[in-house]
């Protein structure tokens, strides 16, 4: 049987390319091989052929930095100004772990928050009666994570009525807990963070403070209610990072 042209053509390519081949080999080495194939054949498996290669999420490291204030010092207070002169205190500190470098997903991490009022236009050992009263009727937490699989979850949650976190004889009304009393306003030592996303790089806790607030001292028809909003950001590091 004869051979058409184009069979014979595709022959003598591959012996044209075996050939030279093995020239480079022969000349270059082995070190080479993979070169000089590329050279001889690279262009056709360009124009031919597709490679689809899968790259994982990375996992979290050092280098996925999430800032956090709280996370480098153990410990945040953050302010807001409910009034002219009328500042409204967060103060969060890490419990368990204390070393926010062991916050990892897996593992409890425990904190405390303490929330108070400072009216800066009396002396803070002003009786009550000359300072501007600031009631808390609800404290709720909630979580947003940040993942390097770019997933959100909101895994930690926390409500309450500031009058079941206190002692009964702590000073209230139907306003809710008197923040700036001699007993010291809100303070809740512990509150547990369980585990996370295994990707968990970062959380950020936002707190909405529900408050009413007097305009002028000793003036029951002058309070007005606002919510107050703090946002926690606190950096989670892969589990067995010291």
């Amino acid at each position: 049987m004869s051979r058409t042209p184009s069979s014979r053509l595709a022959r003598r390519s591959l012996a044209a390319t075996s050939v030279a081949l093995a020239g480079v080999l022969s000349l270059s080495g082995c070190a080479q091989v993979v070169d000089a194939f590329n050279q001889l054949g690279g262009s056709s498996t360009e124009a031919n052929a597709s490679t689809t290669v899968s790259t994982p999420a990375p996992s979290p490291s050092a280098s996925m930095t999430f800032n956090s204030q709280f996370t480098y010092d153990g410990s945040v207070s953050l302010s807001t100004d409910v009034a002219n002169d009328l500042e409204l205190t967060l103060d969060v500190w890490a419990s368990d772990p204390k070393r926010t470098r062991e916050w990892w997903p897996s593992n409890e991490k425990t904190f405390g928050f303490a929330i108070n009022v400072h009216d800066n236009l009396v002396d803070e050992k002003s009786v009550l009666k000359e300072k501007r009263r600031v009631y808390i009727s609800s404290i709720s937490i909630t979580s947003q994570t940040a993942q390097t699989s770019g997933q959100v979850q909101s895994p930690f949650q926390f409500s309450a009525d500031p009058r079941t976190l206190v002692p009964t004889d702590t000073l209230r009304s139907s306003r809710g807990l008197l923040l700036n009393s001699f007993q010291g306003g809100l303070y809740v030592p512990l509150t547990t963070i369980h585990q996370l996303p295994e990707d968990t790089y970062g959380l950020t806790l936002e707190f909405a403070i529900e408050i009413s607030v007097e305009g002028t001292a000793d003036t029951d028809s002058s309070f007005t209610q606002q919510t107050v909003y703090q946002y926690l950001p606190i950096a989670i590091f892969p589990d067995g990072t010291e």
